[in-house]
């Protein structure tokens, strides 16, 4: 999966200032065409940063002569990025606009998690007050592992069995057509009554805000989405950092140390189960991701690459191709931390290109819910 973060920040100099031009001594590389769907807009054409490498990252600064607002469409100031060999594997679009400063950060999985990606960026706006960060550890010898035991070659069950994952085609966005977005808000106050009928229904289980949460979405959207179906396995997948269980992973590791749990219940079962039921699913996935089950998810996932190549690892999906989502909590990642010397941001966005996916972001007294989806699923 391959996602981006989109931050609307103050701008220190008066809107419509000057921008500097970069210093011309930083290396360029091949210039890249425009990402789709960003030729339209009111970007000035101006390129005031260039590409750093075709296979390296990209950085650019750019002019739109459009206010950034809340409810602007963000895809026009980010630029993908896939993780496929010989391509960028992240990009940085800085567009200066007369409201503000908007910072587009894409990165791919094959580099970072969502753990190292605000690493990275907290980091960098920190440098940019002049504070100091904590050190990021590359070294990957703590993630180095064994031959699985498996009797033949990796299939797709042992894939879901090991590591919670799918094998599936056309994971990619730009092959779903028309996307639908929903944004909500759900008070502490609502989720602290989810949690607590949970508990009385199921008192020796403790149950917390993430797994309501996710459990709604369970049972919100995927029914929906399965409607035409026959009573199938429904599947909702959580990454997880290894950070807290895997002793061997320093907890700075600055890289992609997720594994995935995944549950799965059919459909019947979904729509007739009450929330704390499904909530109690989700925990019990969670549960199992030890340290053992970490190191075989690793393992199946290393033997898949080596038996069919790096190319064949786009054909892993995040979540089931037709009765699954992803839920991701980004309630506790730094955000107000991002503050690159004119305040913390006004305004923050995600995408990723993985569809049928929810995003779970802070907001005052609860949470903001994004979910998308392709148009013809609603």
């Amino acid at each position: 999966m391959d996602h981006a973060l989109v931050t609307a920040q103050r701008l220190q100099q008066p809107a419509g200032a000057r921008v500097v031009e970069p210093d011309p001594s930083v290396r360029t590389g091949a210039r890249h065409a425009p990402a789709p769907g960003r030729e339209g807009h009111a970007v000035d054409g101006r390129r005031l940063g260039r590409p750093l490498g075709e296979d390296a990252s990209r950085l650019e600064v750019l002019q739109s002569d459009e206010s950034f607002l809340s409810n602007t469409d963000i895809h026009r100031y980010i630029t993908p990025v896939a993780s496929l060999e010989g391509r960028p594997l992240s990009a940085i679009t800085l567009t200066q606009t007369p409201s503000g400063s908007v910072l587009a950060a894409s990165c791919s999985h094959a580099l970072v998690d969502g753990f190292s990606y605000f690493h990275f960026l907290s980091s960098w706006a920190r440098i940019s007050r002049g504070d100091r960060i904590l050190r990021p550890i590359l070294d990957r010898e703590g993630m180095k592992v064994t031959e699985p035991d498996l009797e033949a070659s990796v299939t797709a069950d042992d894939i879901l069995d090991h590591a919670g994952l799918f094998i599936g085609e056309g994971r990619r966005r730009s092959k779903q057509g028309p996307v639908r977005e929903e944004r909500f808000f759900m008070s502490k106050q609502e989720i602290q009554s989810y949690i607590e009928k949970a508990r009385e229904e199921y008192p020796e289980i403790s149950l917390t805000e993430n797994h309501m949460i996710t459990a709604f979405l369970w049972k919100k959207y995927i029914p929906m989405w399965s409607r035409d179906a026959d009573n199938p396995v429904t599947y909702m997948t959580c990454p997880f950092d290894f950070r807290r269980v895997l002793r061997s992973v320093p907890r700075t590791y600055l890289g992609c140390a997720l594994s995935f749990a995944t549950a799965g219940m059919h459909l019947d079962e979904l729509v007739k189960g009450s929330l704390g039921e499904v909530a109690s699913q989700i925990k019990q996935a969670i549960k199992s991701l030890d340290q053992e089950r970490i190191r075989s998810s690793l393992a199946v996932l290393d033997a898949y690459r080596r038996e069919r190549g790096t190319e064949a690892m786009t054909n892993i999906l995040l979540r089931h191709p037709e009765h699954g989502m992803i839920v991701t909590n980004l309630t506790r990642m730094p955000i107000a931390d991002l503050d690159f010397g004119s305040g913390s941001p006004v305004n923050l966005s995600t995408y990723n290109d993985v569809l049928r996916g929810a995003a779970i972001l802070p907001a005052e007294d609860g949470v903001e819910i994004v979910v998308e989806y392709p148009e013809n699923d609603g």
